[in-house]
């Protein structure tokens, strides 16, 4: 690390750079009815961009930082319109390729054959936006001339307007778009596949004599740059702001596409130690095992990534899904973990959240009693996890996104279609749902199996009387049914059942199309909905008390004794994964103590391989310290660094709310 670098990791940590921004002028914008949405929407850019001003910190070579901490809201009489549409990648590889001005140039084209009145607002929407952001580009270089930043100014003479040429310009380049994405109020806007689409600016600086020092030096400034203001880009909870990175995976053609840039990333992510970039790392069963042994190194440093993503796996759950088989080998993450394809459409892929538990719960409640055996018991289960997912459905296909015609410019087609990306002027326009609690329900499934119908430990009524009581006067009940099978331990006996609702959940989805034509994905992600899915549950039949929270994700119950760490993984990879190909990881918290030799590091590496090989599709590792959490929550002024995996992503352990700390202070510590 260069004394630059350092520098400017020490300005970020201190944060005085905070201080400077103000809040909006007239936040809350108010029109009378007849006022269209996209007329709106482009006035609200427009109002934030002139908000903002240039501003330079000392040896700044990116620029457009924010000033303004807030961004406006519309309301067309009392109709808020509120812009979060977001988890999207952009096709940077387009932009970055043609430069902004050619896009202009295009949209112009478009414009002169263009007859419909609708098609036309939307070119002149997108052409008024264009032009704002670049009146803010050309504010910046002209800001840089003033301040004596040559680097800068050279660099905004030929981008965002031209074709970047050098790995310097395509990082600016890429800060302009997701700079401006940002103030246009929409959210999770991600990185995408880095390394690919940033390789040939990388090679060819390379090739024409500029060293791996002085382009790494520029990667690791350009990752703490997008972390100066990505306080500001949050969702659920602070961190949860959706800057990821995919790198590395597989092309059509079947080439390995990790490369020099890739190992970088992973490298700077390791020095820097931050939040942001949250690192994704596509592998394959022919991933070689020095890559998961570099990889677990970053695991090492205890921020939570790199998330691994199987292309084995979701390569053919996408095209099983209706992608092309090009684009599902360009796969991308969204915010978190859901698989989405870059600059391709418009995948919105946490509309909503099945609650699986709850659907038990209330078989549990109305259907047992009056059940001879287990089978009906199963089936009057199955009618219950049937009827949340229809209603989750039903109530998915009503979702409408709002316009959004600045975004639409980094989305392909939508010029080619003259439509926006809200109305399907992508390639892909599919909704995606999480599974919350499906281990937690596969458990419940057979405690009952077991403690009513084989065992007889209690009558049904016992048990029905026992969990609507919280287990208050019945410990002896809720200490059986704790010792029932559970989710983690690779036992067929329970993980039978969340192969049994996972193919409940697909089954469901598949038979729904959006009003786009799109169709609903089933995942096994939970995002926040560990906690709030839980509150709307009381105790149930596998010992779990009323308020306790579930698993994260595709992950074991926060009340499981698991066996160790190769049996959880085994539980977690039988099943066929490409039908929730929504994604949702399995996330373990692995000692720290494991990863202090490099006997320990081998081990995790193996055992990440060993998962993958096996075809899980998502995994993430916590590196932690139950002691240090706890001490971290009794002195947070000791830990002001210490960073955490939270569900799908990573943050600061101190800015989570308590909820969060304390549910990945219950999770199982492996010792590998």
């Amino acid at each position: 690390m260069t004394d630059n670098i350092k520098n400017k990791l020490d300005f970020l940590k201190k944060g005085e750079y905070k201080k400077l921004r103000r809040p909006l002028n007239e936040k809350i914008i108010r029109w009378d009815e007849g006022v269209c949405e996209m007329d709106m929407q482009t006035y609200l850019l427009k109002h934030m961009l002139q908000n903002e001003e240039p501003l330079l910190y000392e040896g700044d070579i990116f620029g457009f930082n924010r000033t303004v901490y807030e961004t406006p809201v519309g309301y067309i009489k009392d109709k808020c319109y509120a812009l979060e549409t977001g988890n999207v990648t952009p096709n940077y590889e387009y932009a970055l390729g043609v430069g902004m001005d050619a896009i202009l140039d295009r949209i112009n084209t478009k414009l002169k054959d263009c007859t419909e009145n609708k098609k036309r607002k939307f070119y002149l929407s997108m052409k008024e936006s264009i032009s704002d952001c670049l009146d803010l580009a050309d504010k910046y270089r002209d800001h840089a001339l003033e301040k004596d930043n040559k680097i800068l100014y050279d660099a905004l003479c030929q981008v965002p307007h031209k074709p970047a040429t050098t790995f310097h310009q395509a990082c600016i380049f890429v800060k302009f778009i997701q700079f401006t994405i940002r103030c246009n109020r929409n959210i999770h806007i991600t990185l995408g596949g880095f390394d690919k689409y940033m390789l040939k600016y990388f090679m060819a600086d390379l090739e024409r004599g500029v060293s791996e020092d002085s382009l790494f030096e520029i990667l690791e400034d350009f990752f703490i740059n997008i972390n100066l203001d990505s306080d500001i880009y949050y969702g659920a909870q602070q961190g949860d702001n959706g800057m990821s990175m995919v790198l590395g995976g597989r092309d059509i053609n079947g080439n390995d596409r990790y490369s020099i840039l890739s190992h970088m990333c992973l490298k700077a992510a390791m020095e820097l130690e931050l939040i942001d970039p949250k690192i994704n790392l596509r592998v394959d069963k022919n991933t070689p095992l020095e890559r998961f042994e570099f990889a677990t190194r970053l695991t090492k440093k205890g921020l939570g990534f790199p998330q691994y993503c199987n292309d084995d796996i979701v390569i053919p759950g996408l095209i099983k899904h209706g992608y092309d088989p090009i684009d599902a080998h360009e796969y991308t993450v969204a915010a978190c973990w859901e698989f989405i394809i870059p600059g391709k459409g418009f995948d919105i892929p946490n509309i909503h959240r099945v609650n699986f538990p709850k659907a038990i719960e209330l078989a549990t409640n109305e259907r047992l009693l009056y059940c001879e055996n287990f089978d009906e018991f199963l089936k009057e289960v199955k009618k219950y996890i049937e009827a949340e997912c229809t209603s989750i459905a039903e109530e998915m296909i009503k979702n409408r996104e709002k316009a959004t015609p600045y975004l639409s410019v980094f989305i392909d087609d939508c010029i080619e279609r003259g439509l926006d990306v809200s109305e399907g002027g992508g390639v892909y326009n599919n909704y995606g749902a999480h599974g919350v609690g499906i281990s937690t329900a596969a458990d419940i499934i057979a405690a009952v199996k077991k403690s009513v119908f084989e065992d007889k430990f209690c009558t049904k009524q016992e048990l029905i009387s026992a969990i609507n009581g919280d287990f208050k006067d019945n410990s002896s009940l809720r200490n059986y049914l704790l010792s029932c099978p559970k989710m983690g331990n690779n036992d067929d006996y329970v993980d039978v059942f969340a192969g049994f609702i996972i193919d409940i959940f697909a089954d469901v989805f598949s038979r729904y199309k959006n009003h786009l034509g799109g169709i609903l994905r089933a995942g096994t992600g939970s995002a926040m909905e560990y906690v709030r899915c839980a509150a709307l549950v009381g105790a149930t039949a596998d010992g779990r008390r009323k308020g306790d929270t579930f698993g994260s994700s595709y992950s074991p119950s926060t009340i499981t004794k698991l066996k160790g760490p190769l049996s959880c993984i085994q539980s977690f990879s039988k099943h066929d994964l490409t039908k929730v190909i929504n994604g949702g990881p399995l996330t373990m918290e692995i000692h720290d103590n494991t990863f202090r030799n490099e006997d320990g590091i081998k081990k995790v590496a193996s055992l990440v391989k060993t998962y993958i090989s096996l075809g899980g599709h998502q995994l993430q590792l916590n590196a932690i310290n139950r002691e240090v959490l706890l001490d971290a929550q009794k002195h947070p002024e000791n830990h002001k660094n210490l960073i955490v995996r939270v569900w799908g992503w990573s943050g600061y352990f101190n800015e989570l709310n308590i909820v969060y700390q304390n549910h990945i202070i219950k999770r199982t510590e492996f010792m590998v």
